[in-house]
């Protein structure tokens, strides 16, 4: 019987470019949440405006303007992860990778590696150590998101494991070669 970890990996090679859907039941996401319990319900539900409208707009293309607003609800609750997670995302889109990984580092820290804003924090630090060559730190980033239940992460896990790099290039040739086989060679006389 394989693991759930032999199970991706076949997934992976099967299915290299399908890493969000259809993956056969061998992935179940998690429903999280953050426990926001801890804080003032009038200060959660006005920072939660304050960072869809800064969500909105991200979206819109006003990037400055969205960092602002997530300022806005971190000065709130400052002790609330999710404000520092949305707001990291708006810097990385600024091209400021450095604020973006000092608030990823509190929102993952303020979130105790947590619930969703820790599962998302986790990935975009992953990515940003990617993009940097940190693969060891993105792994960890990674595994650790995954075992919150973050599909991408366990996509992640997967495509950086050297033996599931190794498998996908062997299938691919054989594949390359089976659609467009060499014609047979005759003997010469």
């Amino acid at each position: 019987m394989s693991t759930l970890s032999d199970q991706a990996v076949l997934q992976t090679i099967f299915n290299p470019n399908n890493p969000f859907g259809n993956n056969f039941g061998l992935e179940a996401e998690v429903d999280l949440t953050d426990d926001d319990s801890k804080f003032d319900p009038v200060l959660v539900q006005q920072a939660k405006q304050l960072e869809l409208h800064g969500v909105s707009l991200a979206e819109s293309g006003s990037v400055d303007a969205a960092v602002e607003v997530f300022t806005r609800a971190i000065a709130i609750l400052p002790e609330r992860a999710s404000g520092y997670n949305n707001r990291a995302q708006s810097l990385r889109l600024m091209g400021d990778t450095t604020g973006a990984k000092s608030d990823l580092n509190k929102a993952v820290d303020l979130s105790e590696g947590r619930g969703r804003t820790a599962s998302l924090a986790l990935v975009q630090r992953g990515l940003l150590y990617r993009l940097y060559g940190q693969d060891e730190e993105a792994l960890q980033d990674f595994r650790k998101a995954a075992d919150l239940g973050n599909r991408f992460a366990k996509y992640q896990v997967t495509i950086m494991n050297p033996y599931a790099a190794l498998c996908n290039r062997m299938l691919a040739k054989m594949v390359a070669n089976l659609r467009n086989p060499e014609p047979p060679t005759t003997p010469s006389v």
